[in-house]
């Protein structure tokens, strides 16, 4: 079989340098290798194009509700009261006449913009810990790293809890104690990244060229550690979602008759055994939407891997 033979003549190879040939076999393995993977690269992932599908829904739900849905989601129509998943009602009705896809639309700009201030909040707060311990050392790092372990060591539900007793109840402060519960997930996280990137040549070159500490963290240190943070970001929206819909179902979220998805469940589970579609479509939205959000983070953090 004829082989291609590598740089025969070249003056600055050896003579065992000269003799490495690669077979024309080879050479199709990978060209088949590299088309099969450019394929794959290029196929759509039905899992992550659902993702986006179903979280761009929820997204429209909370900015223009009223394109969705025709019925108001606080009054009741007199003489619909718990009235089965229909044509008329896709969900079916509560108790009190109102339709639950239209409380399910409405409720989506309470739960998703609660979880975003949360993850806005720890992002903020979380990064500046991190930066800070990670940058400086020493003390700082020492107290603000014994800080997060503290932080760490308490259960997020009751911190929460314990958070929204001293504020008050509402979808503000519900989204404030869970963004506090958060803080030291994002403090610990962003803290390792960048002593990461602290260490590395680049940066120690742009300290030896005679870049100032806040010039060169905030041209490389920053821009480098922030990769893994934006997706574990988008994972804890989904958590943030789960914890706000957990608040609200115990009744320390929105107060009724705010269709927050986590207040719609527990009002649901009075009538379980006779009107199951009151908390099994409230509860599929938010698994559905949690679900989505993890996927799209998994696929944010697979970028550049």
């Amino acid at each position: 079989m004829a082989t291609i033979e590598t740089a025969r003549h070249h003056p600055d190879l050896d003579s065992s340098d000269r003799n490495i040939s690669i077979s024309p076999v080879t050479l199709k393995t990978d060209v088949r290798e590299n088309a099969g993977a450019g394929r794959r690269f290029s196929r759509i992932r039905p899992g992550l194009f659902l993702a986006c599908l179903i979280l761009a829904l929820a997204v429209l739900w909370a900015l223009v509700p009223s394109l969705f849905t025709i019925y108001d989601p606080v009054q009741g129509l007199p003489g619909q009261h718990l009235r089965p998943p229909s044509a008329t009602h896709l969900l079916g009705t509560d108790s009190l006449g109102r339709d639950l896809y239209a409380r399910i639309v409405y409720g989506a700009i309470h739960s998703l913009s609660g979880a975003l201030a949360a993850v806005g909040i720890a992002l903020v707060a979380g990064t500046t810990l991190g930066v800070l311990a990670g940058s400086f050392g020493g003390r700082i790092e020492t107290v603000i790293m014994r800080l997060v372990d503290v932080m760490l060591s308490i259960p997020d539900l009751l911190l929460s809890l314990s958070i929204i007793v001293l504020l008050g109840f509402g979808t503000v402060n519900a989204a404030i104690a869970v963004g506090c519960t958060l803080i030291a997930k994002f403090a610990r996280l962003v803290r390792s990244e960048v002593v990461t990137v602290r260490r590395s040549e680049y940066v120690e070159a742009a300290f030896g060229s005679g870049g100032t500490f806040l010039k060169v963290l905030w041209r490389h240190i920053l821009p480098n550690s922030l990769t893994s943070v934006i997706a574990f970001a988008a994972l804890q929206a989904g958590w943030a979602i789960l914890q706000l819909a957990t608040l609200g179902f115990l009744g320390y979220g929105a107060p009724p008759p705010t269709p927050e998805w986590g207040l719609l469940i527990a009002e649901g589970r009075n009538y379980i055994a006779t009107a199951w579609w009151l908390t099994a479509a409230p509860g599929l939205v938010v698994v559905l939407v949690v679900i989505s959000i993890n996927r799209i983070s998994r696929a944010i953090g697979s970028i550049g891997k």
